[in-house]
């Protein structure tokens, strides 16, 4: 390891960088646990609450499952959103600040 990465992970700013994404991911991955979880879970212990039918053949079963995967899609959306607008910005930030503190 060399000293500029060093210096990046003994950053302050950079360590508080690093706890936020560790929460907006943990945040974001226990929702998406709770969606998929709950799914399965009332699958298996209340199946009558999806065995209703929707349309003609279909049981409110394929919307919810459906709309896990959607969730999912949206979920992806907001961590990507999040990353490319604020966590990337923020990194570009702390490596200019050092390499100019390093020059």
């Amino acid at each position: 390891m060399n000293q500029a990465q060093r210096d990046l992970l003994d950053d302050p700013q950079f360590l508080a960088l690093v706890k936020q994404k560790s929460r907006v991911s943990g945040i974001l991955t226990a929702l998406m646990l709770l969606a998929y979880f709950g799914f399965v879970l009332l699958l298996a212990f209340a199946p009558t609450a999806l065995s209703g039918m929707v349309g003609g053949d279909a049981t409110w079963g394929i919307p919810m499952g459906i709309g896990v995967i959607v969730f999912a899609w949206i979920l992806t959306g907001i961590y990507v959103r999040w990353a490319n607008s604020s966590y990337d910005t923020a990194i570009a930030e702390i490596k200019a600040r050092l390499e100019k503190d390093g020059e």
